[in-house]
């Protein structure tokens, strides 16, 4: 059995110990549906949720490592399940539109030239 803090780490869902030891203070990673400390055992077969931004993810705990691994060995100590992969993928697709549609409305610093002459004639000044 591993500390879920080290397990995080070595999975590579935070960069370091620390980090995730903080986001389990704040009830962003939940094992077995339940808030953890990060003192707390995993074992194989754990189902972890966790939090990040505006994305979940749960996971399956699949086998166990202390030490942060490279990306691809980090992937075989897990699987996501499918329901969490597709709300994922919802997300970043929403998360997308959401932002195509507000680059236009943020309109920053002084009107072009050109915008600047349709506005003069609009108005009957040009």
């Amino acid at each position: 059995m591993v500390r879920i803090d080290k397990w995080l780490c070595a999975a590579r869902f935070y960069k370091t110990r620390t980090l995730a030891a903080s986001e389990m203070k704040l009830g962003r990673v939940l094992v077995n549906g339940e808030r953890v400390k990060a003192s707390k055992q995993v074992k194989v077969g754990d189902e972890i949720c966790i939090y990040k931004g505006s994305y979940e993810w749960t996971v399956d705990v699949l086998a166990l490592a202390e030490k942060r691994l490279s990306a691809e060995k980090a992937q075989e100590l897990y699987e996501e399940q499918a329901d969490s992969i597709a709300l994922r993928e919802a997300t970043a697709v929403a998360l997308k539109e959401e932002h195509e549609s507000q680059k236009w409305a943020q309109r920053h610093g002084r009107p072009t030239k050109k915008e600047r002459r349709d506005m003069q004639k609009f108005r009957g000044k040009g």
